[in-house]
């Protein structure tokens, strides 16, 4: 449920600011001019948080929160009271009526939302609300790693990826970096000395920026102790090192909620074309799997019934391969869509290793392909469990 704040304020300018400091986050902005208008809003709407101006014309802000706090039904509403520098000393004297916090004007928005986030949980918007980010979208992500060799061995693994990769050896740049540039997701050493990893991530949770970022843990295999510790305390994954990169980076696609079906999925002159890269491990397969009938129903809906399933970048099969082609082929007759298969020489040859794949037609190029398919279209080859 979205939270309602309620921003009481003779002042235009100042509720401009709170709906624009609040604008990042999933809450609904009343705005009163004077006390007289914030009770009746309050009583209506019975917001979670109320902003309340000290000094207003009609009804002053302290005489509001009298009134609040007097009323059974309004009393539990917690109110953060803004005020001039001068009129300090007068929230602290009413701060016994029942003020959880005050703040000076003028203020930041950042200082806002920091303290607004004390009171209230403030949930970001988030992308499921509008198209959901895709893979090849940019991204910031902070690596705090006391060892140079790690960070650079994620750069160098990630450099293909539009992610832009910081590397920062200490808890107290990470805490810099995160004031400034809030990323998108954050990795953490475990062996960082004297729990630094676990302070830090601490820290990145009780700071509304970084409350909801995704954090992963890096550590070594064998330090179970330090991997318990962290999926304890609520780290989103832990990587262990050596860290394999294309794991890594399904991970951070997986823990960033992005759209990765492009890698896999285009339309092409027509024809839906599902790619399966080079090193396919189960995670990538399960990944394609999991868009495979999406992808497909989508292309039929937009009036595409053609497609190919292009293996010929895989160097060798493995069981998970097979099952996913099985359900690739199983899916496209069960839409109606036409289909043709592109591979490579070994892959045609270790098809006639199984009973069941062996009569697997494959094309040699992607053209080839698409061209059967403006003719008549390839009957389908039959289906059933892949035996050797």
């Amino acid at each position: 449920m979205r939270n309602k704040i309620l921003t009481v304020d003779d002042s235009k300018t100042v509720r401009i600011i709170v709906r624009k400091a609040f604008k990042a986050f999933d809450c609904e902005i009343l705005e009163a001019a004077n006390g007289v208008e914030g009770l009746a809003i309050a009583a209506k709407e019975m917001p979670d948080l109320i902003l309340l101006d000290v000094t207003m014309p009609v009804m002053d802000g302290v005489e509001m929160l009298t009134k609040v706090k007097s009323d059974p039904q309004l009393k539990g509403i917690p109110i953060m009271m803004l005020t001039a520098e001068g009129g300090k000393d007068n929230v602290l004297k009413v701060a016994k009526i029942g003020v959880r916090d005050y703040i000076v004007k003028p203020f930041k928005e950042d200082v806002l939302i920091e303290k607004a986030g004390r009171i209230i949980e403030l949930k970001p918007l988030t992308d499921s609300r509008t198209k959901a980010r895709s893979i090849f979208d940019p991204a910031t992500l902070l690596v705090v790693e006391d060892k140079p060799a790690i960070v650079q061995q994620i750069q160098e693994g990630l450099k293909a990826s539009p992610w832009k990769v910081h590397g920062v050896s200490s808890h107290g740049e990470a805490i810099d970096f995160c004031s400034k540039t809030p990323p998108d997701l954050i990795m953490i050493s475990l062996s960082l000395p004297e729990d630094a990893a676990f302070t830090l991530f601490r820290l990145i949770r009780t700071n509304i920026k970084t409350k909801y970022t995704p954090v992963f843990g890096l550590v070594v295999k064998t330090e179970t102790g330090a991997q318990q510790q962290a999926q304890t305390v609520g780290f989103t994954t832990v990587i262990t090192k050596p860290i394999d990169v294309g794991d890594l980076e399904s991970k951070i696609a997986k823990a960033m909620n992005l759209d990765t079906s492009q890698r896999y999925f285009t339309i092409e002159s027509g024809v839906l074309v599902m790619r399966v890269p080079e090193n396919c491990s189960p995670g990538i397969t399960a990944e394609i799997s999991t868009y495979l009938k999406p992808k497909l129903s989508e292309a039929v809906d937009a009036g595409h019934n053609k497609s190919v399933i292009d293996v010929h970048m895989l160097r060798s099969l493995h069981m998970g391969i097979i099952k996913l082609l099985v359900q690739a082929m199983q899916t496209c007759r069960e839409l109606g869509v036409h289909y043709a298969l592109v591979g490579n020489p070994n892959i045609v040859a270790e098809c006639k290793g199984f009973e069941d794949t062996r009569t697997w037609a494959f094309y040699d190029t992607l053209e080839e392909a698409k061209a059967s398919l403006t003719k008549i279209p390839a009957p389908a080859p039959a289906l059933a469990s892949a035996t050797p």
